[in-house]
């Protein structure tokens, strides 16, 4: 008998996002009529068998590309206390748990974009301005039950360097993480994430003694970072296939306009690992002295 091929596992796009929610007439009305999306398909059931699961109703928008958003409509369900006051709440990230869940939809560059944020702020919608995260630009709105709804267009292509630069972030974050559970503790702070990324780039092959070391991805994204260390009196640059390192032996600072950043990706430039002490970072200036200073 010969042996049976099993098909490769792969995942191919996202088939649906799904909520619950308390506002049935308002959550059809912002997504089919506000927003353009077609109401393709609905479940009505009796519930799913456990007697604590009430009756329903599961309706589903086309969301392009074959994806929908669907919503769980749970009859005779209380709506909680807090959903109203999420529901007014203007489109920014206030609640970073609440916020944290929410759908983002790929539009086709940045006129489409604009065209979008027009179109929202023509059916009466509160937009977010527009927000640079790295590789991505977006703009939020809220929907009738508070959820955040996000349309986004790509800056760049993700490249080899990503994934190596997201393992080396997520080694760095489990094993900080493990140490913690281990005392008792919880990981608390991304400065200890970024310093020990420093330490496993080392490993990596980025080595140096300097006593300030900021490593910096080689994308496009984080390169006026490295033309302002290049022109900094105190500071060195080694470029290298994937990092490039600014090295300085005492305190270094930079200043978030100088750099031409928006907050999204200032708070996030020391992501490829630092070593040293970060002794200022607000919205303005980030200064980085050595650890024994």
């Amino acid at each position: 008998m010969s042996e049976r091929k099993l098909p490769s596992l792969a995942l191919r796009g996202v088939d649906h996002t799904a909520r619950p929610t308390w506002r049935l007439r308002e959550t059809v009305e912002f997504y089919r009529d506000k927003l353009g999306l077609p109401l393709i398909h609905v479940i009505s059931a009796r519930g799913w068998g456990p007697e604590t699961h009430p009756d329903f109703l599961h309706f589903f928008f086309d969301s392009g590309n074959g994806s929908t958003i669907a919503f769980f409509y749970y009859l005779g369900s209380e709506e909680p206390a807090d959903r109203p006051a999420r529901a007014a709440a203007r489109p920014l990230p206030d609640d970073h748990i609440a916020d944290a869940t929410h759908t983002a939809w790929l539009v086709d560059g940045p006129e489409e974009l604009r065209a979008w944020k027009l179109h929202l702020e023509a059916q009466g919608l509160d937009v977010s301005v527009e927000t640079r995260h790295e590789v991505i630009e977006s703009i939020y709105v809220r929907d009738p039950n508070g959820y955040f709804v996000e349309f986004t267009h790509k800056l760049r292509p993700l490249t080899s360097l990503d994934a190596v630069d997201a393992w080396l972030t997520l080694q760095a974050a489990m094993g900080l993480e493990d140490a913690a559970r281990a005392g008792g503790q919880r990981l608390d702070t991304v400065d200890a994430v970024w310093n020990r990324k420093a330490a496993l780039l080392g490993e990596h092959g980025v080595v140096s003694d300097a006593p300030v070391r900021i490593s910096v991805p080689r994308v496009e994204e984080f390169t006026p970072l490295v033309r302002a260390a290049q022109r900094h009196p105190g500071c060195r640059v080694r470029e290298g296939r994937e990092y490039d390192l600014i090295e300085a032996e005492g305190p270094v600072e930079f200043e978030r306009k100088v750099l031409g950043f928006k907050p999204a990706l200032w708070y996030g430039m020391l992501t490829g690992g630092v070593h040293g002490r970060i002794e200022r970072f607000d919205r303005d200036v980030l200064r980085v002295a050595p650890l024994q200073a």
